[in-house]
């Protein structure tokens, strides 16, 4: 029996209810905000992830589905969407003005990653970008944002788990005192974080392993060596998150995992997920946009991890409220060609209906109307079409009673 490939799955019934709702709700959010959706394509060039995400990084050495096509080019099929806005932003020539440019993309991506509870290798993030605007405000504007997409999918335990990462001028110093601190412990840490002290000290504070974690106890903090501009900012969105009383906490291990980071970290924790509470990941990137070979626009942005954030809300939650179509029952030769007929002028006026075409006796119709949840079913037989009616059975209450044919349209749109 052929099945998915391991680490994909198929999306159906509740779980995808949820993946669409979660879709709907972030158009609204979003484009409230004056967002604009971008579509960007699954294959990018290697290049663009290698010099964005970072050559030291676990994605680009662990993680990515990469290959030579046949015209001899070395693609990769997207770990993450930043990079790839951001090519089509510089591509595009979109980024010319002064004006801020704020994008919103919804879309698979892929990891070749150890799988865990939420967690697959294709995976499906939304995401936010804005580009033009360098200050804490527009940092808050866009938590803010957050807020009320996390708010209007009904989920209330949250938290703001923000850090200062700095600039790439200002991090020698921290550098520094980081790899004297990891010199004197340095038997304790993982393989992969004698490697990560070589290459961007930074990453072994966003190692996951539980005696990583244990020995880092004590570290140096970052913000301790943050220069005048980045303290100031930091500073500055603290306050404008307590003065719009969004709850945070400053976590100095915070570093997100990708080179590209500057200034502001921040994470969305929940409490419904359990032991691993980040819904999604974010922060500024000024270099960014510079480093693909574009103009020296400032960029902050975030992805939500759209599978985790369904499981979670169906943990909460349970199904999607929705509403089975009504389903038309017709009994009979005669019958059957006028209830189709009487369907298409139901679903020309938005009735969600569906036909049983499959000829059976009603009992075995109503049998599958009971067990998929159909609250009105309406019976068309030669009875009814001489009457000029139809009988309509009310599921909840059983309650049973017959339409003229001329008024069924107006009943179903005004119920």
């Amino acid at each position: 029996m052929a099945q998915s490939v391991k680490g994909m799955r198929d999306l159906f019934g509740t779980e995808l209810r949820w993946f669409q709702h979660i879709e709907e709700t972030a158009r609204r959010v979003f484009e409230r905000h004056g967002y604009g959706e971008i579509r960007t394509p699954i294959l990018e060039e290697l290049e663009v992830f290698k010099r964005s995400v970072g050559e030291s990084s676990d994605i680009v050495n662990k993680e990515m589905y990469q290959f030579t096509d046949k015209g001899g080019r070395e693609v990769v099929m997207r770990p993450e969407n930043t990079a790839g806005v951001v090519r089509a932003a510089i591509q595009h020539k979109l980024l010319t003005s002064s004006d801020p440019v704020l994008f919103y993309y919804i879309g698979p991506q892929f990891r070749y990653e150890r799988m865990q509870a939420g967690r697959y290798r294709q995976f499906y993030q939304i995401g936010a970008e804005s580009f033009g605007v360098a200050t804490p405000e527009a940092e808050a504007e866009s938590l803010l944002m957050l807020h009320s997409f996390f708010t209007e999918l009904g989920l209330k335990h949250l938290l703001f788990s923000i850090n200062s990462v700095g600039t790439p001028e200002s991090r020698p110093g921290f550098h520094a005192a980081f790899r004297a601190f990891f010199a004197e412990r340095a038997d304790r840490f993982c393989e992969d974080c004698h490697r990560r002290i070589e290459t961007n000290p930074l990453r072994v504070l966003d190692c996951k392993i539980e005696t990583c974690q244990a020995a880092l106890e004590g570290h140096p903090v970052i913000t301790d060596h943050l220069d005048e501009a980045s303290a100031k900012h930091h500073a500055r969105l603290k306050a404008l998150l307590t003065e719009l009383g969004l709850p945070f906490e400053e976590n100095s291990r915070l570093v997100r995992g990708l080179d590209y980071y500057t200034r502001t970290a921040f994470e969305v924790l929940s409490a419904d997920l359990g032991a691993q509470s980040a819904l999604l990941g974010g922060g500024r990137y000024d270099g960014l946009v510079k480093l693909l070979g574009g103009p020296d626009v400032p960029a902050f942005g975030w992805a939500i991890g759209l599978d985790r954030l369904a499981m979670v809300l169906q943990q909460v939650h349970g199904d999607v409220p929705h509403t089975p179509p009504a389903l038309l029952i017709p009994l009979g030769v005669r019958a059957a060609t006028e209830a189709l007929k009487l369907a298409r002028t139901l679903w020309d006026a938005g009735v969600a209906l569906q036909v049983e075409t499959r000829g059976g006796a009603l009992k075995k119709a109503m049998t599958s109307a009971n067990r998929t949840g159909v609250q009105t079913v309406l019976i068309l037989g030669d009875g009814e079409l001489d009457a000029g009616t139809v009988t309509v059975k009310h599921m909840a209450t059983g309650e049973q009673e017959a339409w003229p044919l001329g008024e069924v349209v107006a009943r179903l749109v005004k119920s």
